[in-house]
């Protein structure tokens, strides 16, 4: 089955672990930086702070709304946060990577997900990467002015 991957990378000027108090917070933080217009909502259904969350995600792209159920896991706790979508297996992800003495951080997101089959999948496969790059790259900044002066 043919996959859709995203990934986009940003360099911070704030300590990894700041960053990662903000991303594991789906309470405060994380709802924080999510792109606007695009998120809808974004609700905890069970923790609310790193692995073991589950959140519903609600967005509204190209005029659809899309639906998720997200449960959370922290494959390297201060480095790796991973949102598994409980139907369907797709995945994101950030990854923080200390800089200068860990006083700045690249954190990149990657998503991958499962292409649909025929033209419905060709046309994801073309479409999806360039638009979740720039969602990404929205939620970075947001992110960036967030933990500014943290």
């Amino acid at each position: 089955m043919a996959r859709i991957r995203a990934e986009a990378s940003k360099v911070i000027d704030a300590r990894p672990q700041v960053i990662w108090d903000v991303i594991r917070d789906y309470h405060v933080g994380h709802p924080a930086i999510m792109p606007k217009p695009y998120t809808q909502s974004l609700k905890v259904l069970k923790g609310g702070v790193g692995e073991g969350t589950e959140t519903h995600l609600t967005m509204k792209v190209y005029g659809r709304i899309f639906e998720y159920h997200h449960r959370i896991s922290e494959p390297e706790p201060g480095r790796l946060l991973k949102e598994t979508e409980v139907n369907s297996g797709q995945f994101s992800s950030f990854t923080l990577d200390p800089l200068e003495g860990g006083t700045r951080t690249r954190v990149t997101i990657v998503a991958d997900a499962p292409a649909s089959s025929g033209i419905a999948g060709l046309i994801e496969r073309l479409t999806t990467p360039g638009f979740q790059r720039r969602l990404f790259a929205a939620e970075l900044e947001n992110l960036a002015e967030y933990v500014k002066g943290k």
